[in-house]
């Protein structure tokens, strides 16, 4: 099965185990919909979830009774069964499946492979072509098509040329 990075521990709360997490998902309550959640690789079953006035995401695991416990998941991510995640809209993807699409304009202009995608307001991709890096902000009209069966993110040149960071 295929795992989601769906969540970073950002610290432990409290003193029975709760961890204070950062999601990556675009609802913070999606983050409940996962029956067992993997830190190392190791399963963990979600016994109790909440989303704070803050919009942190608080989860309690089986298997981590107190704050020592939690102190050692610092830093860790959080990951999902792809199967336990809840379906996408028409027009969302996820992040996995974007990373390593080659990026290309409409008249097939190769401008490199998507390497990574960092959540902001706007989401800013990463791509690599030739060992250097172009970021771009995926802004309304940049982005055409997501073509996952030739592998293909494909993007708006005129646009792209104006909001692209070299």
């Amino acid at each position: 099965m295929q795992r989601l990075t769906i969540a970073e521990v950002l610290k432990p709360q409290g003193i029975r185990g709760e961890l204070k997490i950062k999601t990556f998902t675009d609802f913070p309550e999606d983050v409940k919909s996962f029956k067992t959640v993997y830190i190392d690789d190791k399963p963990y079953k979600i016994l109790s979830y909440r989303v704070g006035t803050d919009g942190a995401a608080y989860i309690g695991l089986r298997g981590i009774p107190d704050r020592n416990a939690a102190e050692l998941f610092r830093g860790k991510i959080l990951e999902g069964e792809r199967d336990d995640a809840p379906p996408l809209e028409e027009g969302q993807y996820y992040i996995v499946d974007i990373i390593g699409l080659s990026c290309e304009t409409e008249e097939g202009e190769v401008l490199g492979t998507v390497k990574d995608i960092n959540l902001l307001s706007s989401d800013i991709y990463t791509i690599e072509k030739a060992g250097k890096s172009v970021l771009f902000p995926a802004v309304k009209g940049v982005i055409k098509t997501v073509d996952f069966e030739n592998g293909k993110l494909i993007v708006d040149k005129k646009i792209f040329d104006e909001i692209a960071v070299y």
